[in-house]
């Protein structure tokens, strides 16, 4: 008996070790990667991968951010996004600011014929470092597959958005940058991609999407010098996520965006911020059952939340 309670006295010992050895781990790649890294000058020099940065989806949130961002360090900015008016707006704004030539390119991603080839064309003979692959669309209400509004519309809108043109925009800038022989490609996927993603699963998935295809092309061209870094964060305070209130979990576009460029050569796959590191790393060890519930629930009340707005303003138009 006393053998038995020994043997299971060293079991629980050992698992409490490994436990506190993986949490420990876990606690200083964080800081690492957020903190020391760039302390140390282990970050990406992002100014010696070329004269120019592409940016999709440029003119609001987190693209935006990255543009100025960039822009800020001395990058020519190629702003890219559907309207013609934010991106002058934008490419003004960040030319006064911050003395850096800027292009525009007007392009609606959820078209996919033609676009390309229109895109490639304006951005020949540039010496492009970075690629940010910003542009997404998301859900406007949370809901159950069957309950999207105007669904076969939707879906391939959001395909073409989210996953198409990471791709086809990759394929674009990714030989120059091989020739050159480095060059750094960011793709902004999105913390739901972890896990499945109940009332929101279309978008998970074509976030997941990026996620997949951002590590599989890191494999493939890591040895040419060239960076493929997917960037998934939880809430971030931006027009998409429709947050009105920033906290200790959710960062402004800005402050995010900060942190997260201080990890490109550092992490192949960033959180891109502390406190959104610290989230994934009990979305992962949390039983996925209880997750999964916690995201319909959480989910589930903002449906209910947005759909009483749209209620009230329809019985109460200004």
């Amino acid at each position: 008996m006393e053998t038995a309670t020994d043997v299971l006295a060293i079991i629980g010992c050992l698992s409490a070790c490994w436990l506190t050895f993986k949490f420990t781990s876990s606690l200083f790649r964080g800081l690492y990667s957020h903190f020391l890294a760039d302390k140390l000058r282990l970050s990406a020099n992002l100014t010696s991968y070329g004269e120019w940065a592409v940016v999709t989806g440029a003119t609001d949130g987190i693209g935006k951010a990255y543009a100025e961002q960039l822009a800020e360090i001395g990058l020519k900015i190629v702003l890219i996004s559907r309207s013609t008016t934010k991106l002058e707006k934008v490419a003004a704004e960040i030319e006064k600011t911050y003395k850096v030539q800027t292009k525009i390119i007007t392009a609606d991603f959820t078209e996919i014929n033609g676009i390309y080839d229109d895109i490639e064309a304006k951005l020949e003979g540039l010496e492009i470092g970075i690629l940010v692959n910003n542009v997404g669309m998301a859900y406007a209400i949370p809901g159950k597959l069957l309950d999207i509004p105007n669904l076969k519309k939707f879906i391939p809108d959001i395909v073409y958005c989210n996953c198409a043109s990471m791709t086809m925009m990759t394929q674009i800038c990714l030989p120059n940058m091989i020739k050159r022989k480095r060059g750094v490609i960011l793709n902004i996927s999105s913390a739901s991609a972890i896990d499945p993603c109940p009332y929101i699963s279309v978008y998970s998935s074509t976030k997941a999407y990026m996620d997949l295809f951002s590590r599989a092309i890191d494999y493939e061209y890591h040895k040419n010098g060239i960076i493929v870094q997917s960037v998934m964060p939880f809430f971030v305070k931006t027009n998409m996520t429709n947050l009105r209130k920033q906290s200790f979990f959710i960062p402004e576009a800005w402050t995010y965006v900060r942190s997260a460029l201080k990890t490109i050569g550092v992490e192949s796959r960033t959180h891109g911020y502390f406190s959104h590191s610290i989230q994934a790393y009990f979305a992962r060890r949390l039983p996925k059952s209880y997750v999964t519930n916690l995201k319909i629930s959480s989910l589930s009340a903002a449906r209910e939340r947005m759909l009483k707005r749209m209620k009230i303003k329809e019985e109460n138009p200004k």
